[in-house]
């Protein structure tokens, strides 16, 4: 496990230095910069300015000073919020992005996993279709839209939560379930087709035909072996959930992640955004390896195999 695990991880360098050297020269690419404005800085302001963070050297020497500070775990200073560094304002916001990761997809698991399960065992009933024609909809409503929404209704109509903040528990309920309803939509087709293709085995009717019940039977039988895909989308999903929360965290004015990388794509914060890309990479190579790991724990057999 240990050997597997080491191995992963050192894949994992080449593809993040990848992403990192193309996130750095694609920025010098775009036109403009992070200190243009309407109305140009006088000639020699601007030439401090561009000493002070280097932006006057040759982009070799930027690229090589930037490897650097990231072999360093430095990423840098940030250029629109003056005396803070990337890794400080990473270091205040993340946590805030997890816990909403997190939260959307616990939800998204626990309603994706009884609207499947539901859909599956009454298929082609009004259940089944209901479940599905509400499934199609999360999945097609865009989350400002279905924030906006579900603000109206929560906050605005029935004043059970606060639309907006975060600050205690009942701050978190909106905008984990707008967040998280589309991938429970995803989830619950997911689950559906993934048991009805399970119940159709031999040792399902086997089962059947021993006098388990059908509670007994889809339990113990048919859902531990349907929740695969599940398990196989999961990792991806976590990080989907993490790293797409920009319009959620937005809407809610959440003090994440996302919002701090929205202002620095407007403002062309160099550092902010390269230090931001990069830790939604990690986070996303980090969901794989935990997917992968997740698999020797369901199917003993592929364990013995690796070892």
């Amino acid at each position: 496990m240990i050997p597997f695990i080491f191995k992963r991880l050192l894949y994992s360098i080449p593809v993040l230095l990848i992403i990192s050297t193309f996130t750095f020269f694609i920025l010098l690419v775009v036109p403009g910069g992070p200190f243009d404005q309407e109305k140009k800085l006088p000639p020699d302001i601007q030439a401090n300015i561009e000493a002070k963070y280097h932006l006057n050297e040759p982009v070799w020497k930027q690229y090589a000073d930037y490897l650097k500070g990231l072999m360093r775990g430095d990423l840098g200073p940030s250029y629109k919020y003056p005396g803070r560094t990337v890794n400080e304002i990473i270091g205040d916001t993340f946590p805030v992005s997890i816990e909403l990761g997190l939260l959307a997809f616990g939800a998204a698991l626990g309603l994706g996993l009884v609207s499947g399960i539901l859909a599956a065992v009454y298929k082609h009933s009004w259940i089944d279709r209901m479940g599905m024609l509400i499934a199609s909809a999360g999945l097609s409503l865009p989350a400002f839209v279905l924030g906006a929404f579900l603000i109206f209704i929560f906050s605005v109509y029935l004043r059970w939560f606060p639309p907006a903040l975060w600050e205690g528990w009942i701050y978190r309920v909106l905008p984990a379930m707008t967040l998280g309803i589309g991938a429970s939509a995803y989830i619950a087709r997911l689950v559906r087709s993934s048991i009805l293709d399970v119940s159709s085995q031999d040792f399902v009717r086997t089962a059947r035909a021993k006098g388990l019940s059908e509670k007994s039977v889809i339990l113990k039988h048919v859902l531990r072996n349907a929740i695969s895909p599940v398990v196989t989308i999961s990792g991806p999903l976590i990080a989907g959930l993490i790293t797409g929360s920009f319009i959620v965290e937005y809407l809610f004015s959440i003090p994440g992640m996302g919002r701090y990388f929205i202002t620095a794509v407007t403002n062309r914060d160099y550092p902010l955004i390269m230090g931001v890309t990069l830790v939604y990479a990690v986070v996303i190579v980090l969901a794989n390896i935990l997917v992968d790991l997740l698999y020797f724990v369901i199917d003993p057999r592929q364990k013995i195999s690796e070892e």
